[in-house]
């Protein structure tokens, strides 16, 4: 799919045709196409992910992109490919029939330091390794902010200003975003869970109800709800080592982010063209690249991404994958180097794809 990036007056073109409450008028058009209003699909890597996360990013509202968490049977999702109001919905039974085989672990070996692969449908352990000890998980973190974020219903298309202070944190961290950078809340979401940008997260939470504290206090909150007794964040961004969970709470974070349509498609984005505003030292364009390989390359069913990495950390992936038409939740904690983790992750999905259904 062609590349394509939005301007300032294609944005207020789509904005004035949002405020006429028409969904034909609110078509997007970019660059002399126009991406119409179709029924929402479950993502899953597919080439369609990037319009669709365009159409996310310039909604009115977020309340019309998060899905309801009503297990792993049929869930009711808003259609998150269009302008159309939080009433149009669409069904997905997510519930397949059969499983992987027997209960016995993929025989496999991996030299990362914790693993854990489940059945995402039964919550059946397929693959374990130090599953339960609580360990650094650097930006995987950024999947919780996306979801307090999201829970809070704010307006994606409110513009965020980067102040020197979402430069700071725990660690020093390369960023290619500058203070006085304007993007709206969407764009600094894809920025944080497709490109990892460090002050995109913090910019989120400081821009939340209440202010940053109240952010964290969610997160946390957040965690407890979700039953991850080895959690605990204490950074958006993931930069603070204190940030932990075991593999096997990190699952049940994956899990619940999978009812999020937003962080599907923006996870699965493979790249995007922002452009910036800073009224400071002028305009440009950001290119940007989803920071996984598996995700950029496409020859997998991934329909959730998140890495990180940091030096106590070591480099982590968590995954939501379907193989043989059945849902599984991969994640790797503490891999030594790239190579191990993505080694790793396609061991996994290999033995996956292979393994006998029933």
């Amino acid at each position: 799919m062609k590349q394509l990036s939005l301007t300032k007056q294609q944005l207020i073109a789509a904005m004035i045709s949002l405020s006429l409450g028409s969904v034909a008028q609110a078509a997007l058009t970019i660059n002399g196409s126009t991406e119409t209003a179709s029924s929402a699909r479950l993502s899953w890597g597919g080439a369609d992910s990037l319009s669709e996360a365009r159409n996310i990013m310039y909604k009115s509202n977020s309340s019309a992109i998060k899905k309801v968490d009503n297990g792993y049977g049929t869930t009711n999702i808003t259609n998150g490919n269009s302008f159309a109001s939080s009433n149009n919905t669409a069904r997905y039974n997510t519930t397949y029939r059969g499983a992987f085989g027997s209960s016995d672990m993929i025989p496999i070996s991996t030299d990362s330091r914790s693993v854990a692969v489940i059945d995402a449908e039964t919550g059946e352990s397929i693959y374990e390794k130090d599953a339960d000890i609580a360990r650094p998980m650097a930006s995987i973190t950024k999947i919780m902010t996306a979801m307090v974020v999201l829970d809070a219903g704010l307006d994606m298309r409110e513009e965020i200003i980067l102040d020197p202070e979402d430069f700071v944190g725990p660690k020093r961290a390369s960023s290619r975003l500058k203070s006085g950078d304007r993007l709206n809340r969407a764009e600094m979401l894809l920025m944080a869970l497709m490109k990892s940008e460090n002050p995109a997260a913090k910019s989120l939470a400081r821009n939340y109800p209440g202010g940053y504290s109240a952010f964290i206090r969610a997160m946390n909150r957040k965690a407890q709800d979700l039953g991850m007794s080895t959690a605990f964040f204490g950074d958006p961004t993931g930069l603070d080592k204190r940030n932990v969970a075991s593999s096997n709470d990190l699952v049940k974070m994956v899990r619940a982010a999978g009812n999020y349509d937003v962080i599907r498609r923006f996870s699965t984005t493979k790249s995007y063209d922002f452009f910036v505003s800073n009224y400071s030292s002028g305009n440009r364009t950001y290119k940007a690249n989803n920071t996984s390989s598996l995700v950029r390359a496409g020859n997998y069913p991934i329909g959730i991404s998140k890495t990180g990495f940091i030096n106590e950390a070591g480099r982590c992936v968590v995954m939501e994958t379907r193989v043989n038409n059945r849902p599984a939740i991969i994640v790797i904690l503490g891999a030594n180097s790239s190579a191990t983790r993505w080694g790793d992750a396609k061991n996994i999905l290999n033995s996956l794809a292979t393994r006998r259904t029933v």
